[in-house]
């Protein structure tokens, strides 16, 4: 069945607790006026509006610019930290871009604590509730698309931030000092989630009403083939990668490269659908409204494409003319800004430019696609799972076909097909979700690529790979450290 996204009063106080966590997730304690657990769990719907509320936190800003994690901000984040964009504009974005973040600055990937404390209040819920209204299919279900969007916080979280609290539950006398967590502890919590999630969750997507905007049991095997990949664990990677790529039934690659982020694309595992009503965006993504200058072509763009990643695209690759838009930056003579060319990520069509209040989107908020299981797979081919540097290079020719680009050659060496899996991961994966940055952390190139770019000279130092934890968070937590450097 197809939930509705609105808010009802009682998801609406939900909602408050978990924006209210954001400010520490470990240290709010419980409001005294909370609706008991009975009373949001009784039954199917509200149990199943609890869960739908959670998207909609995720996805619905405050306002136009991005106000949490999976709204944007982090692809802003990575992209700027990374070689992915160019911050035209001032303020603490241009540390981010600059690798010169202050204690102050903290971490955008810090408010995924607002949707873990929702997670955790729904499988907490579902699971002390006795109510007969509320079904073991609904709680099955909801519990592991609960457990799924945990698993992607704190991914992101550890990713950014290294070392994290890890937060299970919404009992204050057990989460307001939590210390942090070691990675490999979070990163195995990560994987039992996603495991206990692709047991629990339906293999189609029934439950968003035939809409890819719940996540469903191979967005649990997808966002478990980059987990398996990041950890070492290449073996599982290909295993998960090759399940879902396999499942041809639902899942292909767009063969218009203009078509990928439309809405229910065949390419899409999940999407996260936004209110079409809000005033700020409309039937834009927050990145499609943020992200494209308005006038398209003549407008001021302030997240620009960086030099490095416009000469990464070879001759004739497709993904340079669908997915890069440039303008003239000339509307803007007036405010003192100069008329120069500039290049802006496109992959979303839709922004301040052409968005409408209260019409029908074409595109929804991609977070999890096919072509990325295809590079999951040929990396984790490339060392030494599967079929080895053969299989890697057929998987990505796939890319690189639909992409206009000649098929690399077979006698290609096991070096050489390492930097082709990092070469096509750059230039699909551009300013989406942050990739960029952490590809060349996790695989050591960090230093070498990012601390000769002009742009961020003086290099600070290889401390700024981790994001800080934000002041005002170890002030509410005795327990909780700063990340080295940043003392």
């Amino acid at each position: 069945m197809q939930y509705n996204y609105k808010l009802p009063a009682i998801l609406l106080l939900l909602s408050i607790l978990g924006l209210s966590a954001c400010r520490k997730l470990v240290s709010v304690p419980e409001p005294i006026n909370t609706l008991t657990t009975a009373e949001v769990f009784s039954t199917d719907a509200e149990a199943s509006s609890a869960m739908a509320g959670i998207y909609t936190t995720m996805i619905n800003p405050l306002g136009y610019y991005p106000t949490g994690f999976a709204n944007g901000e982090v692809t802003i984040s990575g992209g700027l930290s990374s070689d992915d964009l160019v911050y035209a504009n001032s303020g603490t974005l241009v540390r981010v871009n600059t690798n010169h973040l202050l204690p102050t600055d903290g971490s955008g990937a810090w408010d995924a604590y607002n949707e873990i404390y929702g997670a955790n209040a729904v499988i907490g819920g579902i699971a002390a509730s006795t109510s007969p209204l509320l079904h073991d299919s609904v709680r099955k279900e909801l519990t592991g698309e609960a457990k799924f969007v945990r698993a992607l916080c704190y991914f992101y979280l550890t990713n950014f931030n290294g070392d994290v609290p890890l937060a299970l539950t919404i009992d204050f006398n057990q989460t307001r000092n939590l210390p942090r967590a070691p990675q490999a502890d979070v990163y195995r919590q990560i994987i039992q989630d996603l495991k206990d999630a692709q047991a629990a969750l339906p293999a189609d997507y029934s439950v968003g009403g035939g809409e890819r905007i719940r996540p469903n049991k191979w967005a649990a095997t997808a966002l478990l083939a980059r987990v398996y990949l990041y950890t070492g664990d290449n073996a599982d990677a290909f295993t998960q990668a090759s399940a879902v790529i396999a499942n041809t039934g639902q899942y292909s690659l767009v063969s218009d490269l203009n078509g990928v982020f439309l809405a229910n694309s065949t390419e899409a595992i999940w999407q996260l659908q936004q209110n079409t009503s809000h005033a700020d965006l409309g039937t834009a993504t927050s990145e499609g409204f943020l992200i494209l200058p308005n006038p398209l072509n003549t407008g001021f763009s302030t997240f620009n494409l960086s030099p490095q990643l416009l000469a990464a695209f070879e001759p004739g690759d497709l993904r340079r003319s669908a997915w890069v838009d440039s303008t003239n930056n000339s509307q803007n003579v007036p405010l003192g800004r100069p008329s120069v060319t500039t290049y802006f990520p496109f992959k979303y069509k839709t922004g301040s430019y052409n968005y409408s209040i209260g019409g029908t989107a074409s595109e929804y908020y991609m977070v999890l696609r096919l072509a990325e299981q295809y590079l999951i797979r040929a990396e984790a081919e490339a060392n030494g799972a599967g079929g080895g540097t053969a299989a890697a290079i057929a998987d990505l020719n796939v890319i690189r076909q639909r992409a206009g680009l000649p098929a690399l050659p077979s006698a290609l060496t096991p070096a050489q097909v390492t930097a082709a899996v990092a070469h096509e991961r750059q230039v699909e994966l551009f300013a989406e979700w942050g990739h960029r940055w952490l590809d060349l952390k996790r695989t050591g190139q960090a230093h070498a690529v990012l601390s000769v770019i002009p742009l961020k000279q003086p290099w600070a130092g290889d401390y700024q790979l981790l994001y800080p934890i934000s002041i005002t968070e170890i002030q509410a937590d005795p327990n909780l450290t700063q990340n080295p450097g940043y003392n």
